[in-house]
C-alpha cells in the first residue's frame, strides 16, 4: 500500500486535475445527470441518522474478535486480534461514500445488489436502503465479523440482506454459478475486499459473467497501492466498459451500449 506522503500526494494530483464536481464543463449527459442528481445530492434522508447512529455505537465498542484477513490487511492493524472500535475505525467506509451509495441505489434502482466485503454492515445498509425491494447479497470473509453485521442488520431491521460468510475464492464461483442456473444478473456490485490487483481483476472478470447493460459495478480504493491503480487501469480498458468514474477513493464503471465512444472522467467528490 502507497505511504500517507504518497496518497496525500495523488490526492492533491487529483484534485487539481479532476473535473469540477459540480458538473460544468460536463458534456456526456448520462454523466452529468450522475453529478447533478446523485453525486450533488445533499437531502438528509432518513436512513443515514439511523446508520451513522450505528456506527457511532461500533467505534466505541471495546469486545475484541478473533480476525481471519482473507484480504491485503489492514492499514493500522496485523494482529488476528482486534477490538470492534479499531476495525470500524480503519476499515469502514466514510459515510459520505456509504450515502453516495445509497444516492446511486435509489437513482438507479438495481434488483440485484452484491457486496464484497461485509465488514460490519455499514455500507450493506446503505445499499438496502436504497431499493427495499432489491435483493442485496454480501460476502464476508471473517466469520466474527460477519456476526457482528448480521446483529447489525437486526437493529435496522433491514429485511432484504443475504449474507454470505467465506473466502470470497470459494464464495463468489459458487455464487456465479446459482445466479446462471437461474438466468439472472447482477445490477450493481460494491468490491470492497482483497485490495490486491490479482484477486480484483479476477472478481471482475467473474462478474462480467453475470452482469447486464445497465449494471454498475464499483471498486473500492482504486488508488490505494501501485498494485489497485494497475488494476483499475486494466479494468477500465476492458473492452466491455464504456464509461469510468474515477473519485479517487473508489471507481464506478458502467456497460451502457447507448455511449458510442468509450468515455473515461476523474470528478471531484469532496
Amino acid at each position: 500500500m502507497y505511504s500517507k506522503y504518497q496518497l496525500t500526494k495523488k490526492y492533491l494530483h487529483y484534485l487539481l486535475y479532476a473535473s469540477n464536481g459540480k458538473g460544468h464543463g460536463i458534456h456526456s449527459p448520462f454523466v452529468f445527470d450522475f453529478v447533478t442528481k446523485v453525486l450533488n445530492d445533499k437531502k438528509n434522508y432518513r436512513c443515514y441518522k439511523e446508520i451513522e447512529t450505528l456506527r457511532s455505537s461500533l467505534l466505541k465498542d471495546e469486545t475484541v474478535l478473533k480476525i481471519e484477513d482473507f484480504g491485503a490487511g489492514s492499514r493500522v492493524n496485523a494482529t488476528n486480534e482486534r477490538k470492534i472500535s479499531a476495525v470500524a475505525k480503519s476499515a469502514l467506509k466514510p459515510k459520505k461514500f456509504g450515502r453516495l451509495l445509497y444516492r446511486m441505489v435509489q437513482h438507479y434502482q438495481p434488483k440485484t445488489i452484491l457486496e464484497l466485503g461485509t465488514c460490519f454492515g455499514i455500507t450493506t445498509s446503505y445499499l438496502s436502503n436504497g431499493n427495499a425491494g432489491a435483493q442485496v447479497s454480501t460476502m464476508e470473509g471473517a466469520a466474527q465479523i460477519a456476526a457482528v453485521a448480521k446483529k447489525d442488520f437486526e437493529k435496522l431491521s433491514l429485511k432484504n440482506i443475504e449474507l454470505i460468510e467465506g473466502n470470497f475464492d470459494e464464495t463468489l464461483p459458487e455464487f456465479i454459478q446459482q445466479f446462471q442456473a437461474k438466468n439472472k444478473t447482477i445490477d450493481f456490485a460494491f468490491i470492497d475486499g482483497n485490495h490486491r490487483y490479482e484477486p480484483t481483476v479476477r472478481y471482475f472478470h467473474s462478474l462480467l459473467e453475470i452482469i447486464n447493460e445497465n449494471s454498475i459495478l464499483i471498486f473500492d480504493d482504486i488508488h490505494w497501492s501501485e498494485e489497485m491503480e494497475n488494476a483499475w487501469k486494466e479494468i477500465i480498458a476492458h473492452e466491455a466498459i464504456t464509461l469510468s468514474i474515477d473519485l479517487f477513493f473508489i471507481g464506478i464503471v458502467f456497460f451502457r451500449k447507448e455511449f458510442k465512444a468509450k468515455q473515461d472522467f476523474e470528478i471531484k467528490f469532496l
